[in-house]
């Protein structure tokens, strides 16, 4: 394939994949929330999503490695799709037992478990080392577009048939499954025999590096403590009589935020301090989260959501520009792997830390509760991780 054909090519993909992700993503929740009005139950979801995604993380930081990296992303997001039809098939024959769509999300789980290291190596592997910082920032601003026009989008299509959403979503998914092996890798796949000691070099290459491991980490307990977002829609429907449009409103806000961000950094891309700044923009984090637990008017909590997706953002493009620059080729899906483990998968756990808190202590605490322990968590990094705090360079 021609190059100036190749990274389109793969922002399409990136495109259909993530907005099929985002609708399906507010159709499940909606769904699931709705069988029995339990914030729990939300925690139960994003659990079913993490432990998949902890158990095969070393395995599937081998097959990314050792395999074709389109075909590993491309044959889980198929599958992954498949498993998206059995949902809709409980949904449509009136399933109302929660252990059988917890069985259809760990199948879910289980291929996000591969498809995701996979397609984090995808970019980088197509542009020079100079343009990754720009092209990534411009990807993540892709990205963001879809996560608002997706939980919208998701919104209205749920309010009409929540099975009808969720097909839309595999029919999605199966575009970018099929695009993806399109895409010209310059790097061949590397076809020895996975061994097992090797999958763990992924996890000795992030911890040897303290600037990595504090980034990482860091997103890690960031995320988890604010994962408040998996409780949008106990917000929509308890607090803000919204609805399931509602909720696609409130899950659109943080994306709006980010996009922004994203769109800045794609013309200025970051090249300087580094370290303070991803601190300073998790504090922001963290107090954005607190604001909008405490919130009574929905128009501010919008406002609130968009600062929350905004820093996050701010922190995403540092963390993913000192894992993939870096990292070398050779171990990049064991790398990206265990980074799905402490920053993808986190999203999973957080929403499960959220749903089990609210449970006990409400809904509004449990917000403002995750809030302050991310910043608790900003104040133990810059002292353990000095290294992290004085950080100025990507390289």
């Amino acid at each position: 394939m021609p190059q100036d054909r190749n990274r389109p090519l793969y922002y399409v993909a990136l495109t259909v994949d993530s907005l099929a992700f985002q609708v399906q993503s507010v159709a499940i929740a909606w769904h699931v929330f709705t069988l029995r009005h339990r914030p729990f139950d939300l925690g139960l979801v994003g659990l079913a999503l993490f432990l998949p995604v902890l158990i095969f993380a070393l395995p599937a930081g081998i097959f990314t490695d050792r395999y074709d990296r389109r075909a590993v992303a491309a044959g889980a997001i198929m599958i992954e799709a498949l498993a998206i039809g059995a949902f809709v098939f409980a949904v449509v024959a009136r399933v109302r037992s929660l252990d059988v769509y917890l069985a259809i999300l760990v199948i879910i789980g289980t291929m996000r478990a591969f498809s995701t290291p996979a397609a984090r190596t995808l970019l980088v592997s197509i542009v020079s080392p100079q343009d990754y910082l720009p092209a990534q920032a411009l990807a993540s601003s892709i990205r963001q577009l879809t996560v608002i026009a997706g939980p919208a989008l998701g919104g209205v299509l749920v309010a009409l048939s929540t099975p009808f959403a969720l097909t839309a979503s595999a029919t999605a998914m199966f575009l970018s499954a099929m695009l993806i092996p399109a895409l010209h890798i310059i790097r061949p796949a590397d076809t020895a025999p996975p061994r097992l000691r090797e999958a763990f070099e992924g996890v000795r290459f992030i911890w040897s590096r303290p600037v990595v491991a504090g980034a990482i980490s860091l997103d890690l307990f960031a995320v988890l403590f604010g994962g408040a977002t998996a409780l949008l829609p106990a917000f929509a429907d308890g607090i803000f009589h919204a609805g399931p449009t509602g909720l696609g409103a409130l899950r659109s806000a943080p994306a709006v935020g980010a996009a922004l961000v994203a769109a800045v950094l794609a013309r200025r891309p970051l090249r300087r301090h580094v370290g303070p700044t991803l601190l300073f923009a998790v504090s922001g984090f963290g107090l954005a989260t607190i604001g909008f637990g405490i919130s009574k008017n929905f128009v501010l909590t919008l406002v609130l959501l968009a600062l929350v997706g905004g820093t996050d953002m701010v922190s995403v493009v540092i963390r993913n520009g000192l894992v993939q620059l870096g990292t070398p080729d050779a171990m990049r899906g064991r790398v990206n792997a265990v980074e799905n483990v402490f920053i993808g998968a986190s999203n999973e756990l957080g929403e499960f830390e959220s749903g089990t808190l609210a449970n006990f202590i409400g809904v509004v605490p449990a917000v403002v509760a995750g809030g302050v322990g991310t910043l608790a968590v900003i104040a133990l990094w810059g002292m353990f991780f000095p290294a992290l705090r004085r950080a100025d360079r990507f390289g």
